[in-house]
Formats: C-alpha cells, structure tokens, sequence
C-alpha cells in the first residue's frame, strides 16, 4: 500500500490539481482582459479596442509578474491579493446595493429561466462553479505539504482562505442578486453599465476603482496558481549543483515560465467563455480534489472497518460525488457548445 500511495499522487492527484491550477490561470486572464477593457471603456467610450487585446496586455503583465522564483518569494504578494480581494468585494457589493435601492435601477426578476433541461442542466453547471469559487483551498493544501508541519500549517491557511472565500463571495453574490436577479452576470461588474441608456448606474471612478483592484488581485492569483507548476517543471530542468540564478537555471525558468503564461494567454483570448471554463473546471478538478479523493484516501490510509459509520459515510460520499461530478462536466461542456454558437473564437463579449 506504501507503493501505492505515491502512484495515486503522481499519476492521477498531481496532474488534476497542476490541470486546475492552470485553468484557473487561463480563467483569471481572460477576467483580467475584461476588466481592462471596462477601464478602457470608462474613460474611450467608442474604443475600438477588442477584449482579446486587453487579454494580451494582461498576460504582458502576467509574463513579467510569473518571474517571481518560488512561493517564498509570493508571501507579500499573496497579502497584498488578501486586501485587494477584500476591496473590490466590498466595493462591488456597495454599488450592487446602492443600485437596487434606485426607483430607476433595473427591474428585478428572480425567476429561473429556461425550459426544463436548460433549468436541470443549469443546476450541475452551477454546482460546478461552486466546487470551483469554494475550491480555492487547493493552493494552501499543495503550499502546506512542501514543508513539515502539514497538518497545522494546512488548518491555519484554509481557515484563513473560507474565512475570506465566505465574506467576500456570499457579501458579493446576496447583493448582487438582489439587485439584478436573474439579469446577474458572471462578472457582475458589467451589470453596472445600463444597456439601455449606456450609462453608469454608479460613478465612473467606481467602477474604475473596482477593476482596478480586481485587476491588480487577478495579477496575483493567477502567480500564485503558476506556481505549483513552475516548481515541478523546475525541478526536472534545473541543475540542483549550480546556483538558483545562474545562466544553466535561469534559461530553462525563464523559457518554461514564459511560455505557459504565453499559452495561457492565448486560450484566454481564443475561448472567452468566463462562467463556462468556471463550471469545466469544477466538474473536472475542483470535485474530485475536494470532496472525492480526501474520502477515498482516508478509507485506504486507515483502513476502517467496513462495517463502520465512517467507511461506510465516505464511499456514499465518493459515489455521489464522482456521479455528480460526471454529470456536472457533463452540462459545462454542453454549455460551452451552446455557447460556441453564438461566440466566434476570439469573440468581443
């Protein structure tokens, strides 16, 4: 069983959470596309500019921020993500108030709309994305086992991550809602923009301020979420004998850095589906990482007996999870087809 172990982690573990993880930084570039182009389009209203464009200025500023050499390094940028997250949070749940509480802000519908299959289909591809918004665990998990002691240091960061992970997201999902019901979009922040009149429902310096942060937060987890990666690829192409900054392992970092935050880029710009990569991601990794695997790994590690309450709450656990994982991947790939008809690659949305 000891052999066992290190197979499950190398050959299935590893490769979904380093797929995660880079999903998620495709996904954060193509947020951070969005939210440079809604500055662009506060102060050039009639801008030209296309979303793939701001994509690309994004991973530019990706691509010199990836540089950064280890998680060590990322612990004052990992703070500064803290408070900006905080921020644009608090900032967006303010203008999602102040605007439902206008006589002339937008008409509140909380129906679900949709025929029956778009509704039960709607449903998985939302749990999906919840797996996704409350995975976000994964990076403090990967972070707390370089390093003894795992077990204390893990508690610690993912108290510290659900703390923040339930203010800011429920503060900004409740209000939202409220104000824009089913009109509520996966970036809520271009619900701010009548599309009647094409103007602000709050001031521009607002809405300037909440991307700004939010790009600048996008910035730093999407370094973060590199990472895990650039370790593994580090230390199959670095030279452990020869100095960290020296030619021989500046080279291979530089190079294999560069060009998954080039690829990144380029997926981001291409597949502007924001709220579908969401919904895949979560079926796909965010599922089994968080609700599957722990359950499984427990029943083989301690070996309860299999006439116990515990063996027997975390196969139903697992069984159900996995099943509603398949059928969640499911319906986010059904949406992404669907979407696919109406958006063209590269598309301006």
């Amino acid at each position: 069983m000891q052999r066992k172990g290190p197979k499950w982690g190398m050959y299935y573990v590893g490769p979904i959470q380093m797929a995660v993880c880079y999903g998620v930084v495709i996904a954060n570039t193509l947020l951070g596309g969005q939210c440079l182009k809604a500055i662009y389009l506060i102060m050039e209203p009639n801008g030209e500019m296309k979303l793939f464009e701001f994509v690309i200025l994004f991973g530019g500023l990706l691509l010199v921020l990836a540089q950064i050499p280890s998680f060590h390094s990322l612990r004052h940028i990992n703070f500064f993500s803290l408070v900006l997250c905080l921020l644009y949070s608090a900032l967006a749940a303010a203008a999602s108030i102040i605007i439902g509480n206008k006589s002339n802000g937008p008409e509140k519908d909380y129906a679900i709309v949709g025929d029956k299959e778009t509704k039960v289909f709607g449903i998985f591809n939302a749990m999906a994305i919840i797996a996704t918004t409350y995975g976000n665990g994964i990076i403090p998990e990967i972070q707390a086992t370089l390093a003894a002691p795992v077990k204390g240091k893990m508690f610690k960061g993912l108290c510290m991550c659900y703390a923040v992970v339930i203010v800011t997201f429920f503060t900004v999902a409740i209000s939202g809602y409220w104000a824009f019901g089913n009109k509520a979009n996966g970036l809520l922040f271009t619900n701010f923009l009548n599309p009647e009149t094409n103007h602000y429902l709050v001031p521009t310096w607002f809405i300037f301020l909440i991307n700004l942060f939010t790009v600048l937060q996008l910035s730093a987890v999407a370094v973060v979420y590199l990472q895990p990666i650039n370790d593994i690829l580090e230390s199959a192409l670095s030279d452990p004998t020869k100095k960290e900054f020296s030619i021989r392992n500046v080279i291979p970092r530089l190079a294999a850095r560069s060009l998954f935050v080039v690829v990144a880029t380029i997926f981001a710009a291409m597949l502007p589906f924001f709220g579908d990569v969401n919904s895949l991601l979560g079926a796909f990794g965010f599922m089994p990482l968080d609700f599957v695997l722990p359950v499984v790994f427990f029943n083989f590690t301690f070996k309860p007996s299999k006439k116990s309450f515990i063996f027997w709450i975390n196969t139903i656990i697992a069984v159900l999870f996995s099943c509603l994982g398949v059928i969640a991947m499911v319906a986010a790939v059904r949406q992404i087809v669907l979407d696919a008809k109406t958006y063209k690659l590269f598309a301006d949305v």
